[in-house]
Order: structure tokens, then sequence, then C-alpha cells
């Protein structure tokens, strides 16, 4: 059996991307392959444990790896047609069903108040056709000197963090897919771009070092933490083309076309208005859950809930 056939045989997730990446398939045998992914597998579980309520796991960031959060960017990674009906009733309640812990007036697509939490919620959003401008234009304003993003920049950072900029570069290399190129975001992206490019994507400036040796481990699926792996998908063809040797799609559940089942045009809905000024974490109540020991998600970038998070350690 060969890597392609043992992929082939596999889960509607997994099986739909191969035919895209590595089969020589038509548009038509992928996209009813994809039209499974949200009644059959992997897809169709997700979908099963929405809560009554609209959410996953009784949450929206917490609990770490099942709450609304996490559930919905797996959902995203395994890639099922958006427009799908029971994909659509599923997210339809989301926006205000799922608040956002620290503060409950923000509802789940106007996003909050960190930029690495703020990308993924633009990725997430933009794949199942929300409308995310106003989310963008903040990540756009939040952007450093040196073209990274970082959590820390209102408590004084002056410098990018690897792993918030990796999600919103995820984030805003989504929004164009899905509503149209836009000179001002592509600018943004490339500065990006050329934050990892200049750090040949996972050493300090300073010394060369790799700041963090989880960067060399590449699992799935993940959850803040950079990895090596990530910037050649994340950033499109641009950073593969550049890097000598890079992989092009080293995950193929990052998609550059994308036909849907029924070949359908996306359709846009708005989320509602941002709210009008972002109030400061510090500002939230006490007591906020922690990601249980031992678990994965304890070592994600949630800056304001770790202060031993890596997501500090600036590059």
């Amino acid at each position: 059996m060969t890597p392609t056939d043992w992929l082939l045989d596999s889960d509607p997730a997994i099986r739909w991307q191969s035919l895209r990446d590595l089969a020589d398939s038509s548009p038509a045998e992928v996209a009813a392959e994809r039209g499974r992914v949200a009644h059959e597998g992997w897809g169709a579980q997700l979908l099963a444990a929405q809560d009554p309520d609209g959410r996953w796991g009784g949450g929206t960031f917490f609990p770490r790896g099942t709450g609304t959060f996490d559930t919905l960017h797996v959902l995203y990674l395994l890639g099922p047609d958006p427009e799908d009906e029971a994909v659509q009733r599923a997210v339809s309640p989301v926006h205000e069903a799922a608040r956002w812990d620290y503060d409950p007036s923000f509802r789940f697509f106007d996003g909050e108040v960190e930029p690495c939490i703020n990308g993924r919620v633009v990725t997430i959003g933009s794949y199942f056709g929300r409308d995310m401008s106003s989310v963008v234009e903040r990540l756009l304003s939040e952007q450093m000197a040196d073209g990274g993003w970082n959590c820390e920049q209102e408590n004084g950072s002056t410098r990018g963090s690897f792993d918030t900029s990796i999600n919103v570069l995820e984030g805003l290399l989504e929004y164009e897919r899905s509503a149209g190129p836009s000179d001002e975001v592509r600018s943004a992206r490339e500065r990006g771009e050329e934050y990892l490019l200049e750090r040949r994507l996972l050493h300090r400036m300073s010394d060369g070092e790799i700041p963090q040796p989880r960067w060399l481990e590449v699992g799935f699926p993940y959850s803040f933490n950079y990895d090596v792996v990530e910037p050649s998908t994340t950033s499109g063809a641009r950073i593969p083309s550049r890097t000598s040797g890079w992989p092009r799609r080293s995950r193929p559940w990052h998609r550059s076309a994308m036909p849907t089942a029924a070949g359908r045009s996306r359709r846009r809905t708005t989320s509602g208005s941002r709210s009008s000024s972002a109030r400061r974490w510090e500002s939230r109540a006490a007591g906020s859950p922690t990601a249980p020991s031992g678990s994965s998600a304890g070592r994600t970038c949630r800056c304001r809930h770790d202060r031993r998070d890596p997501c500090r350690s600036r590059q």
C-alpha cells in the first residue's frame, strides 16, 4: 500500500483533501467526497457533539480542546463544505450563544482583545461565511513595527511573537480567500511573512537560537502553538517559494481552491457590530478556569491565563 492509498482509505475529511492534493481526481470527485464530511466520520461527530444552547463543551474558550473555540477550529481543519445545511445550522447560533469568558458582552464573531485569539476567530468566521472585517481592521492596527503581532503589546511589548503572529497570518489568509483580495490585508500579511523569513522561520534574531524546542514538534490538531511546518502552509505559496527545500503543502487541509459540494458560491452574513472599545483583560472577574493538568491545551498561547506562556517569549 502506498502512502496515498493509505490516506485515501480513511475518514472523508482526509480522503477529500488527499483526492485534491495527491491524486489525479476531478473537481467533481473531490467535491462529492468533501460533501460527506459533515455527515460521516469525524466531521459528523463534531457536529453531533454540539450542546443544545449552540456551544460545544459548555463554554467558549474553555474548556480547552472541547470548547466552542477549539472545536470550530478543528471543524475548519477537516474542511466540510461551509454551505452544507448541517454546517450552517450548527454555526448559526454560535455568535450569540458563545460569549467570551472574560466579558460576556463580547459575542463570538466580534472577537475579543488578544490578537492570537482574534486571528483564529477571523479564520473560523471567514471560512464559515461571517463578515470578519471589523476584527481584521483591529488586527491590522495592532501589527508591530517588526511585522509581527504579540498579545503582550498592551503590556509594553515592542516585538512580535511567533505564536501570536502565525495565528494572525492564518486568519488574514483565510479572510482574503473568503472576502477577496485586499491590498491592505495583503501588505500586512506580507510584512508578517517577512517577520518569519528574517528569523528563518523559527530562530531568534539576537543569537540565531530556537527559543522553543516545541517548535520542532508537529501534531494534530494543533492549537496556538507555533511549529516549523505551519508557516509553509499558513502563508500560502510565498514562503515555500522563497525557502529552499521547504514543502509547498505539508498540511493538506489548507486550501487554495475549495469546490463546494453543490457548486454554490459562498454566502456572507453579518455577525453584528463590533463593540466600540475592547475592555482590558484586567477588568474581568477573577477565577477563570484553567486547562486540565497534563493536557496539551496547557501549552497554548493564552498570555493572560498563564504568565509562563510561550507567547511571552519575545523574539
